[in-house]
């Protein structure tokens, strides 16, 4: 007796231009088996493997043509711009002060007694062609005692310091903030700094009269060498100011600072030699015939330093970053959700979908398993073309005089894995959709404006910022965050919205959302195919 005539035979699926490799019968045990006929099929429909190829192409080429776009010159003789500082943790960093010094070998202290600290701001001009320049310290304005490894720019610090509006911190590299007392400083309220060095830690206090001290912290710099530089030091950072563009989003301006602080009662202690005060105008720009472009400067008065300088000491994101070369990224996205729609679409346009899930038992690995292919393939794709856009884009802007910021290594890894990872979500993401809709049209126009649109409309300068970062809050857009190198900063004062490459969330929290998204939409793909006949 035949099969057809002793029983319900077994269905096959055949080749079709759409889907289903010619003679594959889909496996019905086992969840591996599943994966792999899903994977089967993927590879044998020329046009889906053809679609995640151009997804790549379309990711790379379009990064690499932007950084080909971008040139940059530094002067009016179109000098190449100089290259970033960079930290002792690889980013890169601002390093420009004015230090009043002395060496320090081996152990040692410096205690300064902080009198006052005022400034000037340049302002926009009330006249056309007068310059309009006001007494005031802007807020992150800086004043203190400094350890640091040398003068050169980049090398590793500690420092004790008052501010314009913050208070009393502790920094050191860079990067870390720590926090004193509040409030400002004057004649009637000064306030009293100590470092001391002990081998590689440096521990910083405070004390408003001098004689009772509070600790604010002690750090670790790693491979202080044994003579470092020792000394009071002061900088300040440009008067920034954002305004409404006419678009909704912001225009930023920065105009020159300085501060000048006064200090006195200086005492040095430990290894701090007998040598004469070095004065140093770190990292001060060259204006084109080799003087200085606003100078800081320096005057004693018996045992009172005054100290005037411009500049930050702390992270930099003046110049293009990593992300710059992935312009291509929203383009490759549509092509991936084309892709991702389709390889659910195509089996119900064609009728196989129902042969499909009766030769497996439980509906919901075939959406389980199409989504771990989807995401496979995505990821592997669009890897690559992180990878090339990032590597070769980042060397065709340096070569184009682009500032590129420097980041740690392992930060631009988080980028290209991360936006690799993105494309799968965002891949899974339309797959759901794809099971929900079973419309192509409807699942590829909802992905697209869930992912990609509320990316391109927070970052366009076409809305407030506020609205934009609520976008990217809570929308599956809050992914693109994966790819932000430089990260915000307390502080230091820049204008923090999306127009400007800052997202309002951490990055593996962005892309966690995005990831959320996804895993909702095939759980109710899942729960739709079994409450359906199909």
């Amino acid at each position: 007796m035949s099969g057809a005539q002793g029983g319900q035979a077994r269905p096959r699926v055949r080749a079709t231009d759409d889907a289903g490799p010619r003679g594959t019968r889909v496996p019905g045990g086992g969840f591996a088996r599943q994966v792999h006929a899903e994977w089967t099929k993927f590879r044998t429909i020329r046009g889906w493997v053809a679609g995640l190829v151009v997804a790549a192409l379309v990711t790379a080429l379009l990064g690499l043509l932007s950084a080909s776009s971008s040139h940059a010159s530094c002067g009016p003789t179109d000098a190449a711009c100089p290259a970033v500082p960079v930290g002792p943790d690889g980013g890169a960093v601002n390093d420009k002060f004015f230090f009043v010094h002395r060496s320090l070998t081996g152990d040692g202290s410096i205690t300064v007694r902080v009198t006052s600290m005022t400034g000037q701001i340049r302002k926009p001009d009330a006249t056309p062609g007068v310059r309009n320049v006001v007494s005031g310290v802007v807020p992150w304005a800086k004043a203190g005692v400094l350890v640091k490894d040398g003068t050169r720019q980049g090398s590793a610090y500690a420092a004790v310091m008052v501010t314009g509006a913050h208070g009393v911190r502790m920094q050191h590299n860079y990067t870390h903030d720590v926090a004193g007392r509040p409030g400002g400083v004057s004649r009637q309220s000064p306030r009293w700094l100590r470092l001391t060095r002990s081998g590689e830690t440096v521990t910083g206090a405070e004390s408003a009269d001098g004689a009772r001290w509070t600790t604010l912290g002690s750090v670790r710099l790693a491979g202080l060498p044994a003579t470092v530089r020792i000394g009071m030091f002061a900088a300040s950072p440009g008067d920034l100011t954002v305004t409404r563009g006419d678009l909704g989003g912001s225009v930023t301006a920065v105009r020159f600072a300085e501060t000048t602080a006064v200090f006195d009662e200086v005492s040095l202690g430990g290894g701090t030699s007998g040598e004469a005060w070095r004065h140093d105008d770190v990292g001060v720009t060259l204006e084109p015939d080799g003087s200085p472009h606003h100078p800081g400067r320096a005057e004693t008065s018996g045992a009172t330093f005054t100290v005037t300088g411009v500049g930050d000491i702390g992270p930099s994101a003046e110049g293009m970053s990593v992300e710059n070369t992935l312009t291509g990224v929203p383009a490759g996205l549509i092509v991936v959700i084309v892709v991702a729609v389709s390889f659910v679409t195509a089996e119900y346009r064609r009728g196989l979908i129902r042969t499909s899930l009766l030769a497996v038992p439980a509906r919901g690995r075939v959406v389980a398993a199409k989504a771990v292919v989807i995401v496979a393939v995505t990821f592997v794709a669009a890897l690559a073309a992180c990878a090339v856009a990032v590597t070769y884009g980042t060397g065709i802007l340096r070569d184009n005089g682009n500032q590129v910021l420097p980041v740690p290594w392992l930060t631009e890894v988080r980028v290209v894995a991360g936006v690799a990872a993105l494309f799968a979500a965002t891949a899974v993401l339309a797959l759901g959709l794809g099971f929900l809709f079973r419309s192509s049209a409807a699942a590829v126009t909802g992905a697209i404006a869930v992912t990609v649109v509320p990316h391109i409309l927070a970052t366009a300068s076409v809305l407030p910022a506020e609205a934009a970062q609520w976008l990217l809050r809570l929308t599956p857009a809050a992914g693109f965050a994966i790819w932000q190198s430089v990260p915000e900063y307390a502080h230091v004062l820049d204008t923090y919205t999306p127009q400007a490459g800052y997202y309002p969330l951490p990055p593996w929290a962005g892309l966690a959302v995005s990831c959320g998204y996804a895993a909702l939409a095939v759980a109710l793909a899942i729960v739709r195919l079994h409450r359906s006949d199909v």
